[in-house]
């Protein structure tokens, strides 16, 4: 066992520990890289440390590490910030190929399998990904690293509360004084344009005094491609009738091609590739899924946060998205509601069943009279699989009390095996993957992101 100086950390539950120590404990007295450099342990004394428990057959995981891997490039020129990788992978051949995806250190394979159960129980690990950050002093700033990350990214560093608080009161004051040009404009790059799909550079100033729309999207989003045609729709009919209206393109992809390919298909404008701006404004209006389209008025102030709901189901009748006008849009809504039953909602001609585990009909019949909650999921959706184990939860903590409640899982994933797997993991029921209600009933309850819960009350 490695002889280390004592270093304490705080753990989640507040008490008093020493993970130097827990490691070499462990008799972990090494750590590696991808290029197969070993690195002691002693040698990240005075550093701030990410604990990052991940596998690689967890498309969750995937996801989220790609957002890690973009802000561990920039953070480890510091050289006071690394990052200790904890694999949750069962074989070794799926740790090689996680691991020589990343650049920071991990924890031999070979130590985990009587390592791994340890450390979860120290930082508390109950499932993956997880990113517990610790100060140079070792008191843990936070375990939520997973959240921070794609939030604030090297903006948040070094993660701590005071950290984000300060962020959130920059956030704050950027909201009071808000304007389009402060929106759009980039001064640290003394960008003041948006760009038009032929490449020319639209100045900002051109869109003060016009209610604009930030349309935040992704190439490869499903639901951002379905939504994306009616879009133009909306934007080509106010276009026609002369409203002082216009869209900005927000594109959240990676690959420049993708972009290109999709804005250019678009009659609208955009922030260039990349900009750095593009992630702060998903960050600054609390983006939580797309496709989203942030309605901004002639005064620059924020209008409505979200109406992608509002033009899929109204389409031009949303215009101009004032309160106004979604008071009005409300009432039509109630009126439709006043006549609706369950099976009005999960009855279609000859399918009048949901389906258990094993493919098992269940008659929608035997649901009438329970409180049910529409659960619309993916597999492939990072949100989704974050969600998922809080709903498991607050499930059995329901049917424990033996009360009237059903979920019924609608699927938007992509093909039979991703379905399968997704609801493998769930104790409910389900409709069918394929089956002509998914599509009637996301354009009902206004479906645009996921993951989304609707709920039915025993009435219908």
């Amino acid at each position: 066992m490695a002889d280390v100086e004592m270093m304490s950390s705080e753990s989640i539950d507040g008490d008093s520990h020493d993970f130097r120590s827990l490691l070499s404990s462990l008799e972990i007295e090494f750590l590696i890289r991808n290029t197969g450099d070993q690195v002691k342990i002693d040698s990240l004394e005075g550093k701030k440390l990410g604990f990052y428990f991940s596998a690689k057959e967890y498309e969750i995981c995937q996801i989220f590490n790609q957002k890690l891997v973009n802000v561990y490039k920039e953070l480890s020129s510091k050289g006071d910030f690394e990052i200790i990788f904890a694999s949750w992978d069962y074989f070794d051949h799926s740790f090689e190929e996680f691991f020589s995806e990343i650049s920071w250190l991990a924890i031999p394979f070979p130590y985990l399998e009587d390592t791994l159960d340890e450390l979860n129980d120290f930082f508390q690990v109950r499932n993956v990904p997880r990113l517990v950050i610790l100060d140079e002093h070792g008191k843990v700033v936070t375990d939520d690293g997973v959240s921070l990350i794609p939030k604030y990214g090297v903006d948040g560093y070094p993660f701590s509360a005071e950290k984000v608080k300060e962020l959130k009161e920059v956030e704050e004051k950027a909201r009071r004084e808000q304007t389009i040009r402060s929106i759009l404009a980039s001064p640290s790059s003394s960008r003041d344009f948006v760009i038009s799909s032929d490449g020319n550079k639209v100045p900002v100033s051109k869109l003060e005094g016009k209610t604009i729309g930030l349309y935040f999207s992704l190439s490869y989003c499903k639901y951002c491609v379905d939504f994306t045609p009616k879009l133009v729709e909306v934007y080509k009919k106010l276009e026609e009738k002369g409203e002082s209206f216009e869209i900005v393109l927000i594109s959240l992809d990676d690959e420049e091609k993708s972009f290109k390919e999709s804005f250019g298909g678009m009659p609208w404008l955009a922030l260039p590739f990349k900009d750095k701006s593009c992630e702060k404004l998903a960050r600054y209006f609390e983006l939580s899924t797309t496709p989203a389209v942030v309605i901004i008025g002639p005064d620059g102030k924020t209008l409505q946060s979200n109406v992608a709901e509002a033009i899929e189901e109204h389409g031009i009748q949303a215009y101009p998205f004032t309160p106004q006008k979604f008071a009005e849009l409300d009432e039509m809504e109630k009126a439709k509601e006043m006549v609706q039953t369950l099976e009005s909602i999960l009855i279609s001609g000859d399918l009048d069943f949901v389906i258990g585990k094993d493919g098992v009909r269940i008659p929608v019949s035997d649901l009438v009279g329970k409180n049910i909650l529409l659960y619309f999921s993916a597999h492939h959706c990072l949100q989704c699989h974050c969600f998922l184990p809080k709903l498991i939860e607050s499930y059995h903590e329901i049917k424990a009390k033996d009360e009237p409640l059903e979920v019924v899982f609608i699927s938007s994933d992509n093909d039979q095996a991703s379905f399968d797997k997704s609801f493998s993991k769930m104790p409910w029921l389900a409709l069918p993957f394929v089956d002509a209600r998914k599509s009637s009933l996301s354009r009902r309850f206004k479906v645009i992101g996921i993951p989304m819960l609707v709920a039915i009350g025993s009435s219908g």
